[in-house]
């Protein structure tokens, strides 16, 4: 197939790049040229322009399939789909889980999306999205998948993912488990053991990306893991299993956390807390499409080692959890409490 991938130098896009190029395909890539520059193989095409405006090396080409991984505004995907109607066979949406906003139960395909309560969304802008604290990041999804399957009706697929984890991943909601059950010592580990948490390998997003890809498949699929629920218990205990790390986790009730102001995905990436039905989001459709999953343990051990060998500056500001000193306070905190019981 000839593939056009919208992006693909950030997180999930080289790991589509080297898969594709690995079954025979050739692969293009448009974005602004600014991350990670020269790390692609040589063998991709690499466009160079803007999402905003500047879509002038994408005209009068053609390809099989369209990835479009960036995009989180509808008139991103309108600009691009007046390039390329006619032009290429499929649109391959990536979307998100957030676009249910916060469900009442765990959510399939079916279940209703966040509405949009701004005033026009095809003016909204990236830096709006960052000011409104991603509020309005689930509404724009929604919206732009129905913009994609608006300009290429019957050839749209959409694929939902919950949280990507594992090397490349510059958010570290998930890197701080193994940076920091690799520290050892006393951990402070979130609310009760078998409350749910759902996740990803980029990796195992994006080869199956391509195989959806390759089979001409459309529709809508959410798409995290694992195949079978977990427990945040289970993901720790894992991780520390795999690692072979000398910690012991000290579970704090999350009416606690609650009162320490510790905060469910930020402060304690992962965990959504008990009543999070977006943690047990329904996978069954992308399962019966061959979605597979690699192993906790290569997620946990590969991501420590990318983590590991970032700047010490990079390694010394994590993005997501709590800082050593913070834990500590709220571990005092939760023991003098459980001693005066």
């Amino acid at each position: 197939m000839r593939i056009l991938i919208l992006g693909g130098t950030g997180f999930t896009g080289p790991y589509q790049v080297k898969y594709a190029l690995s079954r025979g395909h050739k692969v293009t890539t448009f974005n602004r040229g600014k991350t990670h520059p020269g790390e692609l193989p040589s063998e991709v095409e690499q466009l160079v322009g803007d999402r905003n405006g500047n879509l002038d090396a994408l005209k009068n080409r053609q390809w099989d399939v369209v990835i479009d991984n960036p995009t989180m505004l509808p008139a991103w995907v309108r600009d691009a789909a007046q390039v390329l109607k006619g032009k290429v066979d499929r649109y391959l949406f990536t979307s998100t889980i957030s676009v249910y906003g916060e469900p009442k139960q765990g959510p399939d395909e079916n279940a209703p999306t966040e509405k949009y309560e701004g005033v026009d969304p095809y003016k909204e802008t990236i830096e709006a999205v960052r000011a409104s604290g991603f509020k309005t990041y689930g509404p724009l999804k929604a919206l732009s998948e129905r913009e994609a399957e608006k300009w290429f009706p019957e050839k749209t697929l959409i694929i939902r993912p919950g949280l990507i984890v594992g090397p490349r991943d510059e958010s570290d909601r998930f890197t701080y488990w193994p940076v920091r059950i690799n520290r050892a010592g006393d951990v402070l580990a979130p609310g009760k053991q078998n409350d749910p948490v759902q996740f990803i390998d980029a990796r195992d997003l994006a080869e199956w990306t391509i195989r959806m890809a390759e089979n001409r498949e459309t529709g809508i699929y959410n798409a995290t893991g694992p195949a079978k629920p977990l427990g945040i218990g289970g993901m720790l205990d894992g991780i520390k299993g795999t690692l072979k790390a000398d910690a012991k986790f000290t579970w704090v009730s999350e009416e606690f956390l609650n009162e320490q102001k510790v905060q469910p995905w930020s402060d304690m990436p992962v965990w959504t807390g008990k009543d999070d039905a977006v943690a047990r989001t329904n996978i069954s459709r992308a399962l019966s499409k061959g979605l597979m999953f690699r192993l906790l343990d290569v997620t946990a051990r590969d991501t420590l080692a990318w983590f590991k060998s970032l700047p010490p500056d990079r390694q010394s500001h994590p993005k997501a959890g709590l800082s050593p000193e913070r834990e500590a306070e709220v571990l005092a905190a939760w023991k003098k409490k459980e001693m005066t019981k």
